[in-house]
């Protein structure tokens, strides 16, 4: 079996020493090369060595791990995110389509990280974008969001997305210039992560972005006119809670 390496970084020793013991006892196919808790000492690590495998912490007493990956743009290591539970730094990583493990983390958890990293299975540089804008303004609202189609992933704003509709266990994405994509995720989880961003859930196969909405039509059960001209349906259930949102834009 192929030894692949890896460096560990986080800030907190006793975390930091978890995540070695971790490896060691159960992760015998991975060879810790290097151990660092801040920017200035994953720095000099990664001069020297640069791992199969880096395991990157995100909130680092001198900085953050994307100071790290900046210092190092060419970096090829695969990068296992570790986080702390942090409702901000989640959002951020659900935002981004970026896996992360979330501290404190079982051993399944890890093992799946590690899987994946081994299998190149890496955020490209627009994703990352994402994340760290997402996680260094916790309280604006992001800018972008990344999507997993079946062939790609597909990083776009959220002002361009004028609506979602369920496909099964898929979500298909509709765009202010008349295209759309099919993206590998439930409509719930989209409903779940846009709620607090202008994007209403009016049915249950039906998300929109209230920036598009037109009118709302109350007869036939009641249903929205887009600005594209298109329609879709109010379920009963949803009514009142549609008309006071559009009554508060």
């Amino acid at each position: 079996m192929r030894k692949h390496t890896a460096i560990l970084v986080d800030d907190i020793p006793a975390a930091l020493k978890l995540l070695e013991n971790d490896i060691s006892k159960n992760h015998s196919s991975i060879s810790i090369i290097g151990k660092a808790q801040s920017v200035v000492e994953a720095a000099k690590l990664l001069r020297k060595n640069e791992p199969d495998i880096l395991f990157l912490d995100i909130m680092l007493g001198d900085g953050t791990g994307f100071d790290v990956l900046e210092i190092f743009p060419s970096l090829s290591s695969k990068i296992i995110f570790v986080t702390a539970s942090d409702e901000f730094a989640i959002r951020a990583f659900k935002f981004a389509a970026i896996d992360y493990v979330l501290k404190p983390y079982s051993d399944a958890d890890l093992s799946n990280a590690i899987e994946k990293a081994i299998q190149q299975i890496q955020p490209d540089k627009e994703q990352l974008t994402v994340l760290k804008e997402s996680i260094t303004s916790p309280n604006q609202r992001p800018k972008k969001i990344s999507l997993h189609t079946m062939e790609k992933i597909v990083v776009v704003d959220l002002d361009d997305i004028v609506r979602c509709e369920s496909d099964n266990n898929y979500t298909k994405f509709f765009f202010s210039d008349r295209s759309k994509i099919l993206v590998t995720k439930t409509l719930k989880s989209y409903a779940d992560m846009l709620k607090n961003y202008q994007f209403l859930r009016v049915h249950q196969s039906h998300l929109v972005n209230v920036k598009y909405v037109k009118e709302f039509m109350k007869s036939d059960g009641g249903y929205l006119i887009l600005r594209n001209k298109e329609t879709v349906p109010v379920s009963v259930r949803k009514r009142t809670e549609v008309i006071e949102a559009l009554n508060t834009i």
